[in-house]
């Protein structure tokens, strides 16, 4: 997120008078009151906004339902979401048909919207038309587990819902848990609409309609969010309604104020400090740091395969091996998360059919020079290496490593840190020939990754890879039911992953939720956000 200068304190001055009024207000009121400090910002209501911000998601599951919710695991001892587990929210029961092309959801009684008015199936099928209809992120995402038509969705009672698919689709239900299908009251947003907007999106972007844990107090959209909780919402945990009766959340644009905030007590958690910071407030002790390597996020050198040099798989296979690892996972990470390099597969073949899993590569010269002859360029060439301005934390130390490799074995890197617009602009032109950034999938499983990433002329599929045989495997694993069958899909696909290395995937880095000692509860979420719902104070 790039702020001008002159705009940087007036976000810590804010934080620090409100901070100032609630002295005034009785002790009690602070313990159940949670600040939440972050880099960036909420700029939407309506999480189905382009350009909705990861803390514009967080807020919407806080204010809105959704029919399910992923429940949770551990992973190495720590609680992250489960795609594998998907429980009722607004639906008190749910169930899939034999077949597999019909879902059945069955509505609480008990559901009322913030305004006091009864959630109802006809609420359910004017909110998940609209995601499929209207021109929002959410039409592209539920496309993903084959929901693309208002005919798919149909009310069968006031308290019953149905989705019809096209076919068995294993990312239809989960879908529904995530951001975007959030459950509106209609008729307070057909009150807002007009012809030219007949879904109120302009409406709904600053204000909300819906049932969720937290009413919406105060919005200054880029600088500050106060939520008020919502005492009739009885979805969360035993005690029914959330448990902090007022959430701030808080723009803070610069790291190092966030990790002060949070550590004089005037915040009580951060995800997004700089690894340094983090390693240093563990160090003291006095907070609690509970780091989650990011399982659906992978960080990656890519290539673009169509653009020379890059378009020769050996010249692919010489950087892979000319990377200095080790080195750039200390340098970006300071060493935290979970490294993809340095793997060893019995008889060249991949150990397991889940995607990422650690390639089999490490930093060897020798056998980076031979594939550089190989491909014809014994003494190497001349590139760009890019990285987003937004990512410089991590990038920039990374890129000089890159660059100085590189140079031993020819190949000669110009490092160009570039502005988030045009990053993004030259990502999504196929300019960029060797550049770093990181993928998130919201849902997981192996064919989404390959499918989404890997595949088509499209802005995601960042190394421009165009292999039909991968591109088949994957569209035939998405509706594969027979698990064993799927792992080896799985197992295919990465075999053509590694013999094509169209990107290079470097590591899974964690989510460091930093957090006063008090608070209790936080789960890594498929969004990358705090769930405000899940946190608690002892």
């Amino acid at each position: 997120m790039s702020v001008a200068g002159s705009k940087r304190p007036l976000s810590v001055v804010a934080f620090m008078a409100f901070s100032l009024a609630a002295g005034s207000v009785q002790a009690q009121t602070r313990s159940e009151t949670l600040r939440y400090v972050t880099g960036a910002s909420v700029n939407t209501l309506d999480p189905n906004i382009p350009g909705s911000t990861r803390e514009a998601f967080a807020v919407s599951l806080s204010t809105y339902d959704r029919l399910v919710s992923f429940g949770r695991k551990q992973l190495n001892g720590k609680w992250v979401f489960d795609l594998g587990k998907i429980t009722g929210e607004l639906a008190e029961s749910y169930e899939v048909s034999p077949d597999g092309l019909k879902m059945t959801f069955r509505l609480r009684k008990d559901v009322k919207f913030q305004d006091g008015t009864p959630v109802t199936a006809e609420d359910v099928k004017w909110s998940l038309d609209r995601v499929v209809t209207a021109p929002v992120l959410g039409k592209a995402q539920l496309l993903t587990g084959s929901m693309t038509s208002a005919d798919q969705f149909k009310v069968i009672d006031h308290l019953t819902f149905e989705v019809t698919l096209p076919k068995p689709d294993k990312l239809a239900l989960p879908n529904l848990a995530t951001v975007y299908p959030i459950i509106i009251n209609s008729k307070v947003a057909k009150e807002h609409a007009t012809a030219e907007d007949p879904w109120a999106t302009a409406w709904l972007k600053e204000h909300t309609a819906g049932s969720g844990a937290y009413q919406i107090d105060t919005f200054k959209p880029g600088e500050q969010v106060i939520m008020t909780r919502n005492e009739a919402w009885n979805r969360g945990t035993a005690d029914k309604s959330a448990f902090f009766k007022k959430v701030i959340i808080q723009s803070v644009p610069e790291p190092a104020t966030r990790a002060n905030l949070v550590e004089r007590g005037d915040a009580d958690i951060v995800v997004d400090l700089q690894a340094g910071d983090v390693q240093s407030l563990e160090a003291k002790g006095k907070l609690k740091v509970i780091s989650t390597p990011q399982y659906n996020s992978v960080t990656f050198v890519s290539m673009n395969n169509q653009i020379p040099p890059f378009d020769n798989v050996n010249v692919r296979r010489a950087i892979a091996f000319a990377l200095p690892y080790d080195d750039m996972f200390k340098a970006a990470l300071f060493g935290r998360g979970s490294p993809l390099f340095g793997a060893t597969w019995a008889d060249g073949k991949p150990s397991s059919g889940a995607y990422p899993i650690p390639q089999p590569v490490k930093l060897d010269l020798d056998k980076a020079k031979d594939y550089l002859k190989a491909a014809g360029l014994p003494d190497g060439f001349s590139t760009t290496f890019s990285f987003n301005v937004g990512q410089a934390s991590t990038a920039e130390p990374m890129a000089a490593l890159v660059k100085e490799s590189l140079a031993k074995i020819g190949i000669k890197v110009d490092i160009q840190k570039l502005p988030d617009a045009q990053m993004s602009t030259q990502i999504n032109e196929k300019k960029l020939p060797f550049f770093t950034e990181g993928i998130v999938a919201w849902l997981p499983s192996t064919d989404y990754f390959y499918r989404n990433f890997y595949t088509g002329n499209q802005r995601w599929n960042y190394s421009s890879i165009n292999n039909p045989e991968l591109a088949a495997i994957a569209q035939e694993a998405r509706f594969e039911t027979d698990q064993a069958k799927y792992e080896e899909d799985g197992k295919k696909l990465n075999a053509i992953h590694f013999s094509e290395i169209p990107q290079i995937p470097l590591w899974q880095p964690s989510q460091d939720a930093v957090m006063a000692a008090s608070i209790e509860g936080y789960t890594y979420q498929f969004h990358r956000q705090v769930d405000y719902r899940d946190l608690r104070r002892n």
